[in-house]
């Protein structure tokens, strides 16, 4: 039986409702936010507020992606959930190097021992301590997808990452979500995953529209993963100019109308109302959700993109 993972337990997906398929709720205190303070979003009644928007917009749902060590809180996400009644995806995985000190037990570790972490993660429980070590205490809150990243260029490290994430994918049938790197390398990710024996319709690559190439995206499309677009509300245009993201959305959904998401990766407090920035959280809900249907974008494709496609997508491959 198929079922999305949330930090509260397991769901049938018809229950995840209106997601976002990409999203920072939480990002503590890191090597992470040390490095790149602007991403530091640790302020749990700030996120509350933000989340109620949310929901009061509609949302019922948002895939998390901060992995291990890089300043997830999954006890915060658990106390978010239940306090907001939004379902919150907590991920196991790793990011990108920069993101953690020059000597992290990510570049030394072996495929098969971070597979091992991963797959605990979703087994088991996520760790309190988020991995940040050395003790390891298992809390009753589990991870519902993995998450990995590519920079501009396949780096050994990554590689080793991508093999380990298809392992415990294997293992366990937890969905997979990617970061791309400006959109690059999404094609490369898809081959690594595919070679590494993943169920790619249980794939989400990230960011792939800041490469708003039309042919890019069918032959990444193709493939048969799915895609997260969430530059909708980044571009800045001169006047009279057509937002990209828009115009691959109504170029794509018709010919791809399951396997495309949005989502808002807005992992800076600067892009939070309750932290008296914007758009807020509420964006592709209202003010986006009002520009695809002035564009033609039906309420089913709509539906598609929030609803049915993240619950297929986030489901485990069974």
């Amino acid at each position: 039986m198929n079922f999305v993972r949330t930090v509260l337990g397991d769901i049938p997906p018809a229950d995840l409702g209106v997601c976002y398929a990409h999203e920072h709720v939480i990002i503590g205190p890191s090597f992470a936010t040390h490095a790149h303070p602007e991403f530091l979003l640790d302020d749990a009644d700030r996120a509350a507020s933000e989340l109620h928007d949310f929901h009061a917009a509609g949302g019922r749902a948002m895939i998390d992606s901060m992995p291990c060590d890089a300043g997830r809180s999954v006890k915060k996400l658990a106390a978010l959930s239940q306090q907001t009644g939004v379902h919150l995806v907590c991920p196991t995985g790793l990011h990108l190097a920069k993101y953690y000190e020059p000597g992290h037990w990510g570049n030394s570790y072996s495929e098969d021992e971070l597979a091992a972490l991963f797959i605990a993660d979703i087994r088991d429980g996520i760790d309190a301590h988020d991995y940040h070590g050395p003790l390891i205490r298992r809390t009753a809150h589990r991870a519902g997808v993995i998450k990995v990243a590519s920079g501009p260029t396949f780096t050994a490290r990554e590689e080793k990452i991508f093999a380990a994430a298809a392992q415990a994918h294997r293992a366990t049938g937890c969905p997979i979500l990617t970061h791309t790197e400006q959109g690059g390398l999404a094609l490369e990710q898809i081959d690594r995953l595919a070679r590494g024996g993943v169920a790619l319709p249980h794939v989400c690559l990230s960011h792939t529209d800041r490469q708003p190439d039309l042919g890019y995206h069918r032959e990444i499309l193709a493939r048969g993963v799915r895609i997260e677009f969430d530059s909708a509300f980044r571009w800045k245009l001169p006047a009279g100019q057509r937002n990209p993201t828009l115009d691959l959305l109504v170029a794509l959904l018709p010919e791809f109308p399951d396997q495309i998401m949005l989502g808002m990766d807005a992992a800076r407090p600067t892009y939070w109302r309750s932290h008296g920035g914007s758009p807020g959280l509420t964006f592709l809900l209202t003010a986006f959700s009002a520009t695809l249907r002035a564009a033609g974008v039906s309420a089913e494709s709509l539906h598609r993109i929030f609803v049915s496609t993240p619950a297929t997508t986030f489901s485990f491959s069974t």
